[in-house]
């Protein structure tokens, strides 16, 4: 983890809020506290000499492989969103997406499939899927690439600004590759979940996934919509479920006719703690 990422990750928030004399404080121990936490610093985990060890995680259930390497997609997780020198051995509660996930990816395991998670963070969740998808490439795209904690020649990662359709465009439109399941992960924030979801469906391949978690941030928590306009994406969600029209500032008429066009199906599901949809491509 580069010194950036530890910032914008631990203290830029405190520096935002804080008054001159404390920002002054946190410029003067930053420095220190990074180099203190390098040594906690996990390190980086080759996953094909890793698997050649550990072959009987290709035959795991996704609940299984989520909670091994610390994804908070399954039940339990150790919180990995704490400074590396504080983390603990005490799991707590996570998501518990993977009975949701393992509905319709048990059946699709073992083809040779491209899927991406937007919001790779550390790379659990695409090391996870790595093994349970054990033929597919695996993509990580994050805004702090450098996190990313392991190595493969079926897993990259690389860096997204999903806030930004201007990086979304350069990093995933214009490439040549498309995606038979996206995971979208990233900031959860009202406008990023919406462009992400418009402007990335024509990248994903015929009876491909597109899965939103924290589909219900916007809704529930003020930091994830502050000076964004609604609707959020799960009201225009259930407007599309109910055949009503919407209109959003964030996406143009041809994305969203493309997405209505296309669309098979959209499932709502509530995990242990927020809400995921898992939207179906004709």
């Amino acid at each position: 983890m580069k010194f950036k990422t530890f910032y914008l990750l631990f203290y830029q928030h405190r520096f935002k809020k804080g008054s001159i004399l404390r920002k002054l404080y946190l410029s003067i121990i930053l420095p220190l506290k990074y180099i203190f936490n390098f040594f906690y610093f996990e390190k980086k985990i080759n996953l094909d000499k890793f698997s050649k060890k550990n072959s009987y995680l290709f035959e795991k259930n996704l609940d299984f492989l989520f909670e091994f390497f610390n994804s908070d997609k399954g039940n339990k997780y150790i919180n990995q969103y704490m400074h590396p020198s504080k983390k603990n051995k005490i799991k707590i509660q996570a998501h518990g997406y993977s009975q949701f996930y393992e509905n319709i990816f048990f059946k699709i395991k073992d083809k040779k499939l491209n899927i991406i998670e937007l919001g790779s963070f550390y790379g659990n969740a695409s090391a996870a899927l790595y093994f349970y998808f054990k033929n597919s490439r695996i993509y990580g795209a994050d805004i702090n690439p450098d996190m990313f904690r392991f190595i493969s020649s079926r897993v990259k990662c690389f860096f997204v600004d999903s806030s930004s359709l201007l990086s979304i465009e350069n990093e995933i439109i214009k490439k040549k590759i498309t995606f038979d399941i996206i995971i979208e992960d990233a900031s959860h924030m009202l406008k990023d979940q919406i462009i992400s979801l418009f402007y990335l469906f024509p990248k994903l391949n015929q009876g491909g996934y597109f899965i939103i978690e924290e589909l219900d941030f916007p809704e529930t928590r003020e930091d994830m919509r502050v000076n964004q306009q609604f609707p959020d994406l799960k009201t225009i969600l259930l407007n599309i479920l109910d055949n009503k029209d919407f209109n959003s500032p964030y996406i143009d008429e041809n994305s969203k006719n493309y997405l209505l066009d296309n669309l098979d199906s959209i499932k709502i599901y509530k995990g242990n703690i927020n809400e995921m949809a898992i939207i179906k491509k004709k």
